[in-house]
């Protein structure tokens, strides 16, 4: 097994087990005695550390989500509602939930939506410890520090700790599309920690987790995402996200030259949804060049800009559509097309059940 990163420490509901020191939590004093810093006090007189006091304050809130086929981890959402991962309730109508103080209620799932790998379970009578769970007002900049609660392998109430790793991450839905907003973090998650929050040192939810296996590298649904689609799952039982049918690649270097563009910058459509909102206003290619830098679309429309935001990612764009549109609105892009820049305005879809292109 490969050896835990030696800055992670890991806290247990019921007790705190520290693997390495907590850095930050102590001082020196000048006849060089260690001395705490000033903070909550537990039982014992020492000081409580961040992780112990934000994991205090919101284990309450967080659950263990049991179904036929499986269990993850959800959090209150409002006074009625309990957030996880369209995954972990898979085609359920129903799960039970177990609240920190042990006890069990039966709950119906009222909307899930995997295009954002997100679910809403209808809970009745929610402990009145069991508060919901404030989230982050803007995207937590990378370096943050940031707990992971959960149930990882039935171990019910653990917590891991790392830092937000990266933000604005692409990350695969169970429909084949991609979930854009996504935030990275270091902190282990493991089977049972999908639907559980990512939680900040402040107490606000900076992601739903969503994927991990320990390795470092681990993901979460953003508090924007979430915050836009559990509403409408609550309200209705699904969330229909705006699409635009293309496929597209990154202008690299490599696909600049071989199209002969000026500038290495913007998105070049590789291909077009027949009968899909972009058909008939947007260009794709219509042929390919093998180089040693692989397959490379030839030809095409250059997405530059979109509203007037510049694009220069794929993430960039899925991030705009999924956070800034809904169906049925006009967006205007910025495209190049044969040497000259142009303004094409189309209207947006609603995105299909399963991907054929990119949305």
């Amino acid at each position: 097994m490969t050896p835990r990163p030696t800055r992670r420490r890991l806290l247990t509901h019921g007790g705190v087990a520290l693997l390495t020191g907590v850095a930050g939590c102590l001082t020196k004093s000048s006849d060089g005695d260690s001395e705490t810093d000033e903070g909550p006090r537990s039982a014992s007189g020492t000081a409580d550390s961040a992780y112990t006091t934000v994991y205090s304050e919101t284990i309450d809130s967080v659950v263990m989500v049991r179904l036929e086929n499986g269990r993850g981890t959800g959090f209150v959402f409002d006074d009625t509602h309990v957030v996880t991962n369209a995954h972990v309730v898979g085609r359920s109508s129903a799960a039970d939930v177990r609240f920190n103080d042990g006890s069990w209620r039966s709950g119906t799932v009222a909307g899930r939506d995997p295009h954002s790998d997100l679910a809403a379970i209808s809970v009745d009578d929610v402990p009145s410890a069991a508060s919901p769970l404030p989230f982050v007002d803007d995207q937590p900049r990378i370096g943050r520090e940031v707990v992971a609660i959960g149930n990882p392998f039935d171990l019910e109430g653990t917590v891991t700790t790392g830092i937000i790793s990266g933000t604005d991450r692409s990350i695969p839905a169970p429909t084949g599309y991609t979930i854009p907003d996504a935030v990275q973090t270091d902190a282990a998650v493991n089977p049972g920690n999908s639907g559980g929050p990512l939680m900040t040192l402040e107490g606000r939810v900076a992601a739903v987790i969503n994927s991990g296996g320990g390795d470092n590298i681990a993901f979460g649904i953003s508090a924007a995402l979430t915050e836009r689609v559990v509403p409408a799952l609550i309200e209705t039982g699904r969330y229909e996200h705006a699409y635009i049918g293309i496929s597209f690649t990154e202008v690299t270097p490599d696909v600049a030259a071989a199209n002969d563009l000026k500038e290495s910058e913007g998105l070049l459509v590789a291909d077009v949804v027949t009968g899909g909102p972009a058909d008939g206003w947007i260009k794709p290619s219509d042929d390919v060049r093998y180089t040693t830098a692989g397959r490379i679309p030839i030809g095409g429309d250059v997405i530059l800009a979109i509203d007037g935001q510049e694009l220069t990612t794929q993430e960039e764009l899925g991030s705009y559509l999924a956070l800034e549109t809904r169906p049925g609105d006009t967006v205007d892009l910025r495209v190049t097309r044969e040497g000259s820049e142009r303004t094409v305005s189309l209207e947006l879809g609603s995105r299909p059940a399963r991907r054929g292109l990119f949305g």
